[in-house]
């Protein structure tokens, strides 16, 4: 493997990044006196606004006649509809295929249209000749987000136009992106775990009668086999992740990057990347692993007294990875609840049920419970459960290997990617260029034998 340095020059470099001036910090009052947003946000925490969209609305506060935040429930809309009501009215493991629909077309399907829509996604399933074998199963990664990157730039060079700007084409190369990601993702785990960890190495074709959420199950499984439970709990993750409003970090991306004429697979890319980072799509790893910690520690008890000695002493910097954070609670936007997190509380106590784990439920329900009644008795604001704090368990029990959290996450999230994309095609159409200040020094350039 090649080495990044050479004579050791790292230790040479290093020498030159610490005498460096430019590194050291900006005065904080500096970003006030400028009224410049540090991450983008507001003296109270909300977000700048960056732009207007019909794509999807998150609701988590309201705002009195003074500008002051007011908590209160969360929801989040597309296209005008409520999450709640489009898992509550889904036909089947089909729900993620319908708010695809709704997100790219504006409107709720007929039953004609959406089978239309169906055939259209399933005929688009299969990836290209060769490609599975010369892009996947004989160049595997070892980190699957990277993967799903190259994999996703690798399909420019198999589309006639791939740098088409039209709405409508983009579209359509976005409809062709949300039916092979789950291929992209499943091969290139299988590929990976073949390689790095000599397992066996499993392919199922993707069925063209199976949901989004059932190919996946099937073409991870060895034996392809699944309940319509599972398969039903992993088509809601889908559809509740599907989009998050046109400010979340990677949909930002996808928006920055198309506005300025890029192909739709370069700004597909941009945002997988930023997908990958910790604070964002990596986020319920970061609960997974705290999780899996503490249950080493505590075995599943639903012993209250136990539970808030160890929320005590994370709060206090004095468990786990002593960073006083408690993963997967609190939230940019939701102040109360988050929707997805309630409606995957639901749907995770009833696949515990059939999978005989209810008692694994019952201590994540307990901690839950004992986080926001702690920090309402430490902080004395009410703090909600996010969405990442039961997405792992519930991967848990579909027995999806950690490596596809964050990937089966932009698998979900491409369907709101490439509607903003369009969107921003169609009615704004400029280049984002916003403006820093600059406040370093002016200094006279010295000629090299002077300095």
């Amino acid at each position: 493997m090649a080495n990044f340095t050479t004579f050791n020059d790292d230790n040479i470099l290093a020498r030159y990044f610490g005498r460096s001036s430019i590194y050291t910090d900006i005065p904080a009052p500096l970003f006030k006196e400028f009224n410049v947003k540090k991450g983008l946000r507001n003296e109270d925490g909300t977000g700048v606004r960056i732009g207007l969209t019909k794509v999807s609305d998150v609701v988590g506060y309201t705002k009195d006649e003074d500008g002051h935040v007011i908590p209160c429930d969360g929801d989040l809309c597309y296209r005008g509809y409520s999450i709640r009501d489009l898992i509550d009215n889904r036909k089947g493991n089909f729900g993620f295929e319908e708010t695809c629909f709704l997100l790219l077309f504006g409107f709720l399907p007929t039953r004609e249209e959406f089978e239309n829509f169906r055939s259209c996604l399933s005929a688009r399933y299969d990836l290209p000749e060769a490609f599975l074998a010369g892009d996947i199963l004989h160049a595997p990664g070892r980190n699957l987000m990277n993967k799903l990157m190259l994999t996703t730039l690798a399909l420019y060079d198999y589309d006639p136009s791939p740098d088409e700007q039209d709405p409508y084409q983009t579209m359509l190369k976005g409809i062709n992106l949300i039916a092979k990601f789950p291929s992209l993702g499943c091969y290139s785990y299988q590929a990976m775990v073949h390689k790095y960890y000599r397992q066996s190495l499993v392919i199922h074709y993707p069925r063209p009668e199976y949901s989004i959420a059932e190919n996946i199950l099937y073409m991870l499984r060895p034996d392809g086999q699944f309940t319509q439970k599972e398969a039903n709990l992993l088509d809601a993750i889908l559809l509740i992740h599907a989009d998050h409003g046109g400010g979340n970090n990677s949909t930002f991306t996808n928006v920055v990057m198309g506005s300025t004429g890029t192909d739709l697979y370069s700004a597909i890319t941009g945002s997988i990347g930023s997908l990958k980072g910790p604070k964002h799509g990596g986020a319920n790893i970061s609960v997974a692993k705290m999780m899996r910690h503490i249950n080493g520690d505590l075995q599943y008890t639903t012993d209250r007294d136990r539970i808030r000695e160890v929320i005590g002493r994370i709060m206090d910097r004095d468990y786990y990875d002593h960073s006083g954070l408690i993963y997967g609670f609190g939230h940019a936007v939701y102040t109360i609840s988050d929707p997805r997190a309630e409606i995957l509380r639901h749907l995770c106590g009833e696949l515990a049920e059939e999978k005989g784990c209810t008692y694994k439920f019952d201590f994540y329900r307990t901690f839950e419970d004992t986080v926001r009644e702690m920090v309402l008795e430490r902080r004395g604001k009410p703090i909600p459960t996010n969405v990442d704090f039961y997405s792992g368990f519930a991967y848990d029990m579909l027995g999806i290997p950690e490596e596809l959290y964050t990937p089966l996450f932009a698998i979900a999230r491409v369907a709101g990617w490439v509607a903003h994309n369009v969107e921003n095609k169609l009615y704004d159409g400029k280049i984002m260029r916003p403006a820093t200040k600059y406040v370093g020094d002016s200094l006279p350039y010295v000629p090299m034998r002077k300095r």
